[in-house]
């Protein structure tokens, strides 16, 4: 629980910021400014310089400055990630009147992870303001001790929708003086079930008050709740509704159901430095995976429904700490979960709605940061992928699963990089190097390197050297074994020297979608060009693709 004041010359104050500041909500389009020149009260404006906020996100620029100038509903679409909390925490905390002893503001938000996030986000930013009462309230945890921190009052309740009717119905939380009532991820709460308990919970609150809902998406559930509790509602939309974001790359893998997991584990030994998440459908599938993973000697662990609350916080942790790479989670377990560098994510399954996807890469190329979205698919998910690249308004594109040898070459030379950048304390080793050379004296450089290499990469080499190739295209090519398909040999004027591998001249090639397949034959790759065997049928419409595109900015020259 936390206390928050405005202090003036020792003096508490509230202030109606409403009546103080210039307006602002004609602002449609945001501008470069700087946090600072938004206008707060000093003591939250200093706690945001402590936090490092200088230049504000697009949906903190567009709806703090409105709000804090506006009683009027607010609908309010971003992604996850872009900064929401933030975007309604500095005005709530302005807004509330310290004189006034009853709770003002009431936010809902889908899960116990994001309901402490909150929670703890609304603290840090009440860092100089002392008289202010926050509680948090959600299932998983002491009913009686919440419903202790709600007896002694407070001004600011942040909950799960289940408990918080809960805590209505048992006359803990009184809610008939709220003036401001915010649902964070509505979408979700409505996609998780909890449509019962918002409805329930809006009939208790009195008539006259501010709603604001941010969603990610704009789902016939959200519109209908919207149309049932808002009065007019002002929309702010911090880029394109229902889009992904322009910073996360799209892939997909296609294989047969039954590799789904071995395509996984070979993503990750793609990745060496891999830091994500990987969605699926139950929770029994995710500890399954997270258990075969662990014992096939990945860095990973899952999070899910099942796990009690300490078990939970723990992975959390340990997740956020980088102690584990990849985190196989279910949606509803995974709500909450901020974390801003995460490299992948991955999807083992489709989810059954576009938007859950546009929520799941969402979580990867946040601050500024590119991200990677991977998704593992078979045949039947073929119409579902097209459905969600349709929503999400950009391409999926199809990739091969690597093959042992890029991962091989991968890993080996992450090994070197490692070595190259490794700092050397002479002092501390000083004293074993005498016994050290004159043991490995007898190895030439060469065969020195050899060794050194082989301790760490032999595993790589043993496990990849006789394993089947799950590249997609090649599978693909099996399904039309009996077409009669003509290959054509075409010259590339990119090579090795470019930085070009097999694998990149297959995506460079799917990805000019010049037919909804096609059939890729032998590839040779030398310094400076490359040979590539493509469908004959196809040769006009190739070569006019293959001269509008760039590799890493180098325009193709193609001979066929």
């Amino acid at each position: 629980m936390i206390l928050i004041d405005f202090v003036t010359n020792n003096k508490p104050l509230h202030l109606n910021l409403r009546e103080k500041i210039v307006s602002n909500s004609n602002l449609k389009e945001p501008h470069v400014i700087k946090f600072s020149q938004i206008v707060m009260p000093e003591p939250i404006q200093r706690a945001a310089a402590d936090l490092n906020f200088t230049n504000p996100t697009m949906i903190q620029e567009q709806v703090i400055p409105w709000l804090l100038e506006s009683e009027q509903d607010l609908i309010a679409l971003a992604q996850t990630g872009t900064g929401k909390t933030a975007a309604f925490g500095f005005p709530t905390l302005a807004l509330t009147n310290i004189e006034v002893d009853a709770v003002q503001t009431l936010i809902l938000c889908p899960t116990r992870e994001l309901c402490l996030q909150i929670y703890n986000d609304f603290i840090d930013y009440a860092k100089y303001l002392p008289r202010i009462k926050c509680a948090a309230i959600y299932g998983g945890s002491s009913i009686n001790r919440q419903k202790d921190v709600l007896k002694a009052g407070a001004h600011i309740v942040i909950g799960t929708p289940g408990r918080v009717y809960d805590m209505i119905r048992q006359q803990v939380l009184k809610i008939d003086q709220i003036s401001l009532l915010i649902l964070d991820e509505a979408d979700e709460m409505l996609n998780i079930g909890f449509k019962e308990d918002i409805f329930s919970i809006m009939s208790h609150s009195p008539e006259e008050k501010q709603i604001l809902l941010f969603s990610a998406t704009m789902s016939r559930e959200v519109e209908k709740l919207a149309k049932t509790f808002m009065k007019n509602p002002h929309r702010i939309s911090a880029g394109s509704e229902n889009k992904g974001a322009d910073n996360i790359l799209h892939y997909y893998y296609k294989v047969q159901a039954r590799d789904k997991y071995l395509a996984l584990k070979r993503i990750a030994d793609m990745n060496p430095k891999i830091y994500g998440i990987v969605f699926c459908r139950t929770r029994k599938e995710t500890q399954e995976i997270a258990n075969k993973l662990q014992h096939d000697g990945y860095n990973a662990d899952a999070l899910h429904g099942d796990l009690s609350q300490g078990q939970r916080e723990m992975v959390m942790d340990r997740f956020r700490r980088k102690y584990v790479q990849l985190l196989i989670a279910t949606d509803v377990a995974a709500r909450g979960l901020d974390v801003d560098d995460l490299t992948h994510i991955i999807n083992y399954h489709l989810p059954g709605e576009p938007g859950v996807y546009i929520h799941r890469t969402g979580r990867t190329g946040r601050a500024g940061k590119s991200g990677v979205a991977l998704s593992i698919i078979h045949s039947k998910e073929i119409g579902p992928m097209k459905t969600i690249e349709k929503r999400l308004g950009k391409e999926i594109v199809l990739t091969p699963v690597p093959s042992g040898r890029d991962i091989c070459e991968k890993q080996l030379f992450h090994l070197i990089d490692n070595v190259e950048r490794v700092e050397v304390n002479k002092e501390q080793i000083e004293s074993f190097l005498p016994k050290v050379y004159k043991k490995l004296s007898w190895l030439d450089r060469e065969e020195l390197i050899q060794r050194f290499v082989s301790v760490e990469f032999n595993r790589f080499l043993s496990y990849y050297r006789d394993n089947r190739d799950l590249e997609t295209v090649r599978a693909e090519r099996k399904e039309r074994k009996q077409e009669n398909v003509v290959l054509k040999k075409f010259r590339l004027s990119i090579g090795s020297n470019h930085g070009l591998t097999k694998r990149e001249l297959m995506r460079l090639i799917n990805r000019l979608r010049v037919a909804k397949s096609i059939e890729i034959g032998r590839i040779d790759i030398t310094g400076n060009q490359s040979f590539v065997e493509l469908d004959a049928r196809y040769e006009s419409s190739l070569v006019k693709a293959l001269k509008r595109t760039k590799y890493h900015g180098i325009s193709i020259n193609v001979n066929v």
